[in-house]
């Protein structure tokens, strides 16, 4: 009885010692509460390596009941990347489900990588936050070649890096031309393909502008303010001053030279077409226009055009049936968007995300591994087998395109690789102000109906002015 009691004992003892690692473990990790405004419970442990997302609105469509978003980034890229690196705990989230920028910073958690839009949210988010840094010795060491990627991605995110390299592009939400077959075929217009030039583009706009019993058609929309900001001409509105970082006073800008009126006219003659007022792109499918498919072709992005072939992954959750509604109006083409002259094969300048590591990074070099990876063939082909548009672009990427999208199987998408970016030039010695271009087309034309002469002028001379100083004098520098 006493030997049994004694081995009871034993294995009391034995079972008590083997529990503790295990117990130790899950205590090891500190973790971090990161308040938000929804009052959701949200933290960030140490043994994470933390991911933060803003800026895509596709990784926002799909929001659970405790209002966090994973499922798309999920399937898109975070699955395989969980598989492609085991040992690597990855936390993920979304921005606004439920965190952001600011609930992190209050907390004091820094993320590991930041999914970003290098155009305008490096100056306005990440350099205030402390965020960015120069990486180019880090990616010469990790072995991440930028020369290998979508060259126009790279300059946009050098030309916003104060002369080193902030982040390394991942993907771009490309610009592309829907078209509705059904109104060209109604009308006995050829189709759009790749190449076409705007002036192609207006002699078809005016074709399709017209009306069939109750029915009236518009033939083109194109967004003002992407048109402008994503300057297909390679046009850049700032001049060089002294240094990477003038103070306020001292940026320079130039919108009124005869390239931007030249540039600024090309699109004005689609805005004067009778009955073609410009709304919103989004009337391709349904937007502003009371009967949706009426819409003949938009310049619109690539997760615009996912969710309009019907794919759930891109709808936001609850809006699948009017989709699917609205879908029958509609028999989508995808082309290229125009090119500014004949032979020309310059596209929009990029849309692009990037991965950012932030200097304080506690997990800088596992950070440097899934971005490498991320920017590999294995880890591009799986971006744009989810409809996004690579930023390298070997064979076996680009043929993936939109396969693991079902929806995506009957239409052609042969354009969406086809071209080149534009690329931005003669950044250097400028500082970036994400500046009120807006008011050129939306204010001085559609608004004032004002020339684009006339647009331009008091663009440069009036609003940019005006909005640089009242952005200074609230203590702000983009």
């Amino acid at each position: 009885m006493r030997n049994q009691v004694r081995g009871i004992a034993l294995l009391a003892l034995a079972l008590s010692v083997t529990a503790v690692p295990a117990q130790a473990s899950v205590s090891a990790a500190a973790c971090k509460d990161v308040p938000n405004k929804y009052d959701q419970p949200f933290q960030v442990c140490d043994d994470e390596l933390f991911i933060f997302a803003a800026n895509y609105k596709p990784f926002e469509s799909t929001v659970d009941e405790s209002r966090q978003g994973t499922r798309v980034f999920d399937e898109i890229i975070g699955d395989r990347l969980r598989a492609a690196f085991p040992d690597v705990k990855i936390k993920y989230a979304t921005w606004d489900l439920p965190i952001r920028y600011e609930d992190l910073k209050n907390a004091g958690v820094t993320p590991d990588i930041i999914i970003e839009d290098p155009k305008n949210r490096i100056d306005r988010d990440l350099e205030p936050m402390g965020w960015v840094g120069d990486l180019t010795a880090d990616l010469e060491q990790a072995g991440i070649d930028l020369s290998t990627l979508n060259p126009a991605t790279v300059e946009l995110t050098r030309s916003r890096s104060d002369g080193g390299v902030y982040g390394v592009p991942l993907f771009i939400d490309e610009h592309v031309l829907l078209y509705n077959k059904k109104i060209f075929d109604k009308f006995r217009v050829k189709h759009p393909k790749p190449g076409m030039t705007y002036d192609e583009a207006y002699k078809k706009a005016k074709q399709l502008t017209k009306d069939d019993g109750l029915d009236h058609y518009k033939g083109y929309m194109q967004h003002p303010d992407q048109y402008l900001d994503f300057n297909q001409a390679g046009l850049y509105p700032f001049l060089p001053t002294s240094g990477e970082e003038p103070a306020p006073e001292d940026v320079k800008v130039d919108v009124s030279s005869d390239a931007w009126k030249q540039y600024v006219d090309n699109l004005y003659r689609f805005l004067e077409i009778p009955r073609n007022e410009f709304t919103t792109v989004t009337d391709f499918f349904k937007g502003d226009m009371s009967q949706p498919g009426h819409l003949a072709m938009a310049v619109d992005t690539l997760s615009r055009l996912t969710m309009y072939a019907g794919s759930e992954l891109f709808i936001e959750d609850g809006d699948e049936e009017s989709f699917a509604e609205q879908g029958k109006n509609v028999d989508i083409g995808v082309s290229a968007i125009p090119v500014l002259k004949k032979g020309d094969r310059t596209t929009y300048q990029p849309n692009t995300r990037a991965a950012f590591i932030p200097p304080s990074s506690q997990k800088k070099d596992q950070a440097l591994r899934i971005v490498k990876w991320l920017v590999s063939e294995e880890g591009q082909t799986e971006l744009s087998s989810h409809g996004l548009k690579a930023v390298l672009e070997t064979d076996k990427v680009v043929r993936s395109f939109g396969t693991a999208i079902p929806e995506l199987a009957k239409i052609d998408t042969s354009a969406v690789y086809w071209g080149e970016n534009a690329t931005i030039s003669n950044y250097q010695n400028t500082e970036f102000w994400d500046l009120p271009l807006w008011s050129v087309y939306r204010q001085h034309i559609l608004r004032d109906g004002g020339t684009p002469d006339q647009a331009l002028a008091l663009t440069q001379q009036q609003d940019i002015p005006t909005y640089i100083k009242a952005q200074s004098e609230a203590g702000k520098d983009w």
